[in-house]
């Protein structure tokens, strides 16, 4: 397995900070938020170190749910550019949220849930037409947002032919036990941070309660062969995770 870490932590450093900071450590990847200030991802720049690079489309201020067709013509169209990034750069990877409840949308479900899986249906085939793998990502216990049922999106994504990022911090705090969030072999992305349940803190790993151990030796059963992705809130969370990762994790 594979261990990276998300520029969630690390923005707003100049990338190349970021990755030679990570190159120092000995890591071998990075996931970039492609938004401000990552909003250009420049090959070259990447390309300067033994870093490979998957991409996170944008977070802010796009919804591919949304009713508003301009809004949702939009964002798909951000998410695109994800995906014309990441087919210039090894591994050839992005995660892509699936959308929210505009404010007052909640009368208009049917649709709203229509276009989340029209948007993801429309970029899964421009991704598999790039050459790119589109992970869907698990979202957390907040209101107004899709995608918190792991359940319910393993059965959307086999559907749109694509596949799951699991949020291993979004799925405990949706309440889903370690063999619970494993079932689907759809999986091939996986971000890692700690919570106690109650909120989607994005703490360190084991600094809070999710069994880790159990965890890794589930990956290990299934084989999984792809990255794990250290998604914490600051750099100090960084250091503690990745040290907590080859303290307890000699085969990472």
């Amino acid at each position: 397995m594979n261990i990276s870490v998300s520029t969630l932590a690390l923005s707003p450093k100049p990338l190349d900070k970021v990755l030679g900071c990570l190159d120092d450590r000995g890591l071998k990847y990075c996931e970039v938020i492609n938004e401000y200030p990552y909003n250009s991802i420049a090959k070259d720049v990447v390309d300067s170190y033994n870093i490979k690079i998957t991409v996170h489309s944008p977070l802010s201020d796009i919804n591919i749910a949304s009713y508003n067709d301009v809004i949702r013509r939009s964002s798909v169209s951000q998410i695109k550019n994800s995906i014309d990034i990441a087919s210039s750069i090894e591994p050839g990877l992005v995660v892509v949220h699936p959308g929210q409840i505009p404010i007052l949308g909640k009368k208009f479900m049917d649709k709203i849930l229509a276009n989340s899986k029209d948007s993801l249906i429309e970029c899964s085939r421009y991704a598999e037409d790039r050459g790119v793998m589109l992970c869907i990502e698990n979202m957390p216990d907040i209101q107004g947002l899709l995608g918190k049922d792991i359940n319910e999106l393993d059965k959307m994504v086999e559907e749109i032919g694509a596949y799951i990022t699991l949020d291993v911090g979004h799925a405990n705090n949706m309440g889903f036990e370690i063999s619970e969030m494993l079932k689907s072999p759809l999986i091939k992305h996986v971000h890692l941070s700690d919570n106690d349940g109650s909120f989607d803190n994005h703490n360190a790993i084991g600094s809070v309660n999710i069994d880790f151990k159990s965890l890794f030796k589930e990956l290990d059963n299934r084989n999984y062969k792809g990255i794990l992705v250290v998604e914490v809130k600051d750099p100090e969370a960084v250091t503690e995770s990745l040290d907590y990762l080859k303290n307890n994790f000699k085969n990472l």
